[in-house]
């Protein structure tokens, strides 16, 4: 029987010495911050999975989830074969691509002018300004191009009529509004998105410089050979995370901006969603639609990765 306690006693300090155990003793202030992340993805992006079975079903508010009546793939059917389908993947995949192309390389080019400044004072100023209007909603910043870009009113279109010109509703115009859609975008979001670049050259080793330096390097060639290569890894995670999210094209930026004149290049997969599953209280449509963007973002992600790190030698894992 004291053998049996005795063996019972070291298995429990055998697994109080584990070094997980130890580890997490250690670092619980570590494991207690990240707990929070954790819990938050659970419950708010794992818990929901639950739900996307209404995908596959006519979902009444009163007959509940489980309740519903089960169409199968009906509601994909709807959305595929939808009229203005290829109309909304055009719009979507545009938009996404073009800020994409537009914003990281406006990120990049910011970050490294700001890690390359020496002058404090004009690098704080700068990064104050531009990371202020990512903490703007899309309400003030509509507000904002409405005071520039109205034809009756607007700051630029003021400047047209004194050169002589034709004020110009840009906000009607099909051929002028991507253009603001994507242009805004990048204005709203360049300063918050320089962030992690700013992070990940403040990593580079300085050395690596000062050697350049010595050898009569320029400034570009600095960048071009040493700052560059150095966040590659971060711009390929950037990308390929921007990849994913390739048909979510920004709901609440274009529901603010966009009117019935310029539907034909507007209308994006989430405001059709809006109106049509949400309106008209097809949430088994709304929910087939979120569940084909996001298996389709998970598809894209994991192929482009797998071509990027062929290519490049890195990727997202």
């Amino acid at each position: 029987m004291r053998s049996e306690t005795g063996a019972i006693e070291l298995k429990a300090s055998a697994g109080r010495s584990h070094p997980f155990w130890k580890n997490l003793k250690r670092q619980k202030s570590v494991y207690l911050l990240a707990s929070i992340s954790l819990i938050y993805f659970v419950v708010f992006k794992y818990v929901p999975i639950w739900n996307a079975q209404i995908a596959f079903k006519d979902f009444m508010a009163l007959d509940g989830v489980l309740g519903s009546p089960w169409v199968g793939l009906q509601n994909f059917r709807d959305f595929v074969n939808s009229y203005y389908f290829w109309e909304l993947i055009r719009n979507t995949v545009m938009y996404s691509i073009g800020k994409m192309l537009a914003s990281i390389p406006a990120a990049i080019f910011l970050s490294v002018s700001l890690y390359e400044c020496r002058n404090y004072y004009l690098r704080k100023t700068v990064q104050t300004i531009a990371y202020l209007p990512h903490f703007l909603s899309w309400v003030i910043m509509y507000a904002i191009l409405l005071a520039i870009l109205s034809p009756s009113s607007g700051i630029l279109n003021d400047l047209i009529k004194l050169m002589g010109g034709k004020p110009i509703s840009f906000l009607t115009e099909t051929k002028v509004f991507p253009w603001i859609v994507v242009l805004s975008d990048t204005w709203k979001e360049m300063g918050w998105s320089a962030i992690i670049f700013l992070a990940a050259l403040m990593g580079i080793d300085p050395s690596l410089f000062e050697a350049a330096t010595v050898e009569g390097a320029s400034a570009w060639q600095r960048v071009r050979h040493i700052t560059l290569p150095s966040i590659r890894p971060v711009i390929v995670m950037v990308v390929l995370l921007r990849l994913g999210t390739i048909l979510d094209a920004g709901f609440n930026q274009v529901f603010m901006l966009y009117s019935l004149p310029v539907y034909s290049v507007a209308d994006i997969i989430d405001t059709w969603i809006y109106r049509q599953g949400l309106l008209e209280f097809r949430f088994g449509l709304a929910t087939a639609v979120g569940l084909f963007k996001g298996l389709f973002g998970l598809m894209l992600i994991v192929v482009s990765n797998k071509l990027i790190k062929r290519r490049t030698g890195s990727g997202l894992y």
